[in-house]
Order: structure tokens, then sequence, then C-alpha cells
């Protein structure tokens, strides 16, 4: 060779000691390892794959730790939350006025109950990273359905948000485990 780990360029060949014989060349995939196998390129191991813990041909882990595929599970669920508290503190300001037209008497203290719970809403979205916001989020979805003795679209919109809100809580589950 014309020097350290260089190959040869031009008419300069490796002489027969320098190729490989056919017993050293990998003649077929199964031969194949590392690098080579992968197509060339490498790829880094999970500690879940060098530890050989997936089944054969599953996706799922058997030690029971189960990756979302998300890069920060922890930061999609708070926007769940997040979201679902400030889209519910949105509705609950701009439903003030058609249930006032359309639904009849809207009383002060329903008005009032509607906007504590809507700036609720909004605080609570704020505080998603604190594990006790998901249980105070709960808590904001009884209070809107209490709220529907005051009148009953509020009781509508209570059974609506509470929905939603189980199907956070259900995502979360399974995103976080």
């Amino acid at each position: 060779m014309t020097g350290p780990q260089q190959r040869p360029t031009g008419p300069e060949q490796p002489t027969d000691a320098e190729q490989p014989t056919g017993a050293e060349q990998p003649t077929g995939p199964e031969q194949l390892s590392g690098p080579e196998q992968a197509g060339g390129v490498e790829r880094p191991v999970g500690p879940e794959q060098a530890a050989g813990s997936e089944q054969a041909g599953g996706s799922e882990p058997v030690g029971g730790v189960r990756r979302s595929g998300l890069r920060n599970p922890d930061k999609a669920v708070r926007g769940l939350g997040a979201g679902t508290m400030s889209l519910e503190a949105l509705v609950l300001l701009l439903a003030i006025q058609p249930i006032r037209v359309v639904g009849g008497d809207l009383s002060g203290a329903a008005i009032g109950a509607i906007v504590a719970l809507a700036v609720a809403c909004v605080v609570l979205a704020g505080m998603m990273r604190r594990p006790w916001a998901w249980h105070a989020g709960t808590v904001i979805q009884g209070l809107l359905l209490l709220s529907g003795l005051l009148h009953w679209s509020l009781f509508a919109l209570g059974v609506m948000f509470a929905l939603v809100w189980a199907y956070a809580l259900h995502v979360r589950r399974v995103i976080l485990g």
C-alpha cells in the first residue's frame, strides 16, 4: 500500500497477499454481521434490543417497557392536557351569549360559575407539568357537571368535556404507562 490505511489509486493493485481469500469473504447475508448486515449502515442498539427483550416478530417488549415512539412523551401528554383545558375555557366563555339568547334566563350565578370555571381551566392549562393538575382537571369536570343545576346547557357542556377529559386521561395512561 502507498501509506498507512490508504487504498491504492490508479494502476497500483494490491498484491495477492493483501487481497482477501475466498474463505475470508462472506458469501451470503447469513454470514454477515455488524454494519455489513445492516446494509453498511451501523444502527445504534438500544438497551431493550441489546438484551434481546423483544419477542420474536413482535414490537412489544417482554419486560413490559413500552415505547411510545414520541421523542418526549411527557411533553406531548402535557400538551394534550393543556390543549384540552384551554379549549374548554374558550368554549365556556364563548357559550355565555348563545346560552343567554337561546336558552332563556341565565342567572348571574351561572355566569359567575362559567367565568370561574374558565379561569380555573386556564390556570390548570399552565400547570399541567404538576402531577396534581390532572386530578384537578377531573375535579373541574365534576364542577362543570354540577353547574348543570344552574342551567341545563351547562350540564350538556359538562358531559361533553367530561368525555373529552376521560379520553385525554386514557391517552396519558397509554403513553406514559
